[in-house]
């Protein structure tokens, strides 16, 4: 099968491997659509450094079963599928709670997190657990499924987590992909007045595209100052999706009384300070999301059979397996959005 493989960091080579065999309890999967996250981008540029080569990338897929192994009960060739990147063991303590993400002997497809990372579905077949497939309904797209995951993690941080309830105000800091997505989930919950902070223009005309009530670019304005004005009392909720140190002490820096925040965008290393005392008296909650959970997942394709949020719309470019190069270089590119591969 061809398959895009990463040698070393920016070596990736377009080259035919074996196709994979299922085994006990395990499922091959053709490929139909797959999202390229900014964490593959990073991988593949050596912008984030816990990878081992050779790796294949890709952990957002949906697609078709080709083959099932032994004991496989609940899946058939044939079947239109939507695949979960986490593997867990279900038999862990972080298991039996349903913190299936913080599984002891955790696997990833194509991501990153665990130490066990197996092949992902920059490919034209991928291997999984059955206990990481899911049903596709008949009425999504595989370019929407290939966004399940993300659209989980979502639901996960604004709902599950951060607790939106309807009618609160959010604000939204970073409206990249995964920052859209949040937005929509929040305006799906019924948000009240619904602000996205980005230092793009095209990411804040996306935002109001989506259900934003309002856009600030942190560049131009004060956006604490901005933020008041439209929301004199203060935002409920507060979720950063954004990436950077300084979208984290945003966050920070807009928490009035009782205020929610997550800080769900961050993955590096970083640092900021808290007032003990100003945390203490706000008596504000922060919170934190990454990764997906069997729950999340079974919520974000409800939200798509449902119509209640379209992924599709944040998808600004589709390429084949074979023009992944031209992938590469549009992630690192201004203007683009949530890009799909199509083997």
């Amino acid at each position: 099968m061809l398959a895009a493989v990463l040698k070393d960091f920016n070596n990736l080579v377009l080259e035919e491997v074996p196709t994979p065999e299922p085994g006990l309890g395990e499922v091959v999967v053709r490929i139909r659509s797959c999202g390229f996250c900014a964490t593959d981008y990073k991988a593949i540029r050596g912008i984030r450094r816990n990878v081992r080569f050779p790796l294949i990338a890709g952990h957002e897929p949906a697609g078709v079963v080709a083959a099932v192994g032994a004991g496989v009960r609940h899946f058939r060739e044939g079947d239109e599928v939507i695949c979960q990147p986490s593997g867990f063991c279900g038999a862990c303590r972080h298991c039996k709670a349903g913190d299936t993400h913080y599984c002891e002997h955790a696997f990833t497809t194509g991501g990153d997190g665990p130490e066990d990372v197996r092949p992902g579905a920059f490919a034209e077949y991928m291997k999984t657990a059955e206990t990481c497939l899911f049903h596709k309904p008949a009425g999504v797209s595989f370019d929407a499924a290939a966004l399940t995951e993300p659209l989980s993690g979502a639901w996960k941080g604004v709902i599950q987590h951060s607790e939106m309830r309807l009618g609160d105000d959010v604000v939204v800091i970073g409206v990249g992909g995964i920052g859209l997505l949040c937005l929509m989930v929040a305006r799906a919950a019924g948000a009240g007045r619904l602000i996205a902070i980005d230092p793009s223009a095209h990411a804040r005309r996306n935002a109001l595209a989506l259900g934003a009530t309002h856009a600030i670019d942190p560049a131009g304005e004060d956006p604490r100052r901005r933020v008041y004005e439209i929301l004199p009392g203060g935002p409920d909720l507060v979720v950063e999706a954004a990436g950077p140190i300084e979208a984290v002490r945003l966050a920070a820096a807009l928490r009035r009384r009782g205020t929610r925040w997550n800080v769900f965008g961050i993955t590096t290393h970083e640092t900021f300070e808290l007032d003990g005392g100003l945390t203490h008296f706000l008596e504000g909650r922060m919170d934190a999301s990454f990764g997906t959970t069997p729950l999340a997942m079974q919520k974000a394709i409800r939200l798509m059979e449902t119509g209640l949020v379209d992924p599709v719309k944040i998808i600004s470019h589709r390429f084949a397996l074979r023009d992944i190069h031209q992938a590469v270089e549009l992630m690192g590119q201004p203007g683009r959005n949530k890009v799909i591969i199509n083997p």
